[in-house]
């Protein structure tokens, strides 16, 4: 098979996979936009993810200048070339086909088995995984353990000492819970109103006050809270 890009293994988020220069694809592509352009537009238009789907490193110019290079996946280097939608965008994605299937030959159980020091290799990088997956752990103990408590309190929460509790502004807020189907109005109303199924959920909860009046009469005022629930599965979906 003629080496049409080169192929390297890096390690990304803790796996040794193959990957390809992005700017090495780009030439073979002929793509006329400027690569710093092409690579950036196309990992915000096909929603590519930093050290999933590639890594970023610095590599000196020939004229000493730092540029930043991509190594980016198979996978990637595959749906790039695809969406060139050009014979050498078919080229390079057969290609890139033809390298994981030979790749795939290459890493059978029983040669593995059979080669000490490819089973040292695995054993290795599987070990790196554990460590790193542990470290992941550990770090999440500390927010795991406040949604908890949050989810184990007791009474519920107007919006603004919600946002209080979620550290961010109760403006902010608001236009979250309306935007994502928590809270609305209703034609010519001046409160908040919680969508039924958030109810339901026990996400949030309409509480009903009597309010004094200085003529001595009386009136309701309904306000939405956030329950404790509600409060933690907040605090996971405004952080993702």
């Amino acid at each position: 098979m003629q080496n049409l890009i080169n192929i390297e293994t890096k390690n990304i988020n803790g796996e040794l996979i193959q990957t390809v220069n992005a700017r090495d694809l780009h030439a073979f592509l002929g793509v006329k936009n400027h690569f710093k352009d092409w690579i950036k537009g196309r990992i915000e238009k096909y929603g590519f993810i930093e050290n999933e789907d590639f890594v970023t490193f610095a590599e000196k110019t020939a004229k000493g200048r730092p540029s930043i290079e991509y190594a980016i996946s198979i996978n990637m280097a595959k749906e790039l070339s695809m969406v060139e939608r050009n014979e050498k965008g078919k080229q390079a994605r057969l290609y890139f086909i033809e390298c994981e299937r030979k790749a795939l030959e290459a890493v059978s159980p029983v040669k593995i088995l059979n080669d000490p020091s490819a089973m040292r290799g695995l054993l290795l990088n599987y070990t790196e995984k554990v460590i790193a997956l542990e470290h992941k752990v550990d770090e999440m103990k500390p927010q795991v353990e406040a949604l908890k408590r949050i989810s184990y309190s007791e009474g519920s929460l107007c919006i603004t000492d919600a946002a209080k509790s979620l550290q961010m502004k109760p403006k902010a807020l608001f236009s979250w819970l309306q935007g994502h189907d928590w809270i609305y109005r209703r034609v010519g109303g001046k409160s908040w109103v919680g969508y039924q199924d958030k109810i339901k959920q026990d996400l949030i909860e309409h509480k009903v006050t009597v309010v004094a009046r200085n003529d001595g009469s009386e009136k309701l005022t309904e306000q939405v809270r956030i329950t404790p629930k509600g409060l933690g599965k907040l605090s996971v979906l405004i952080s993702e």
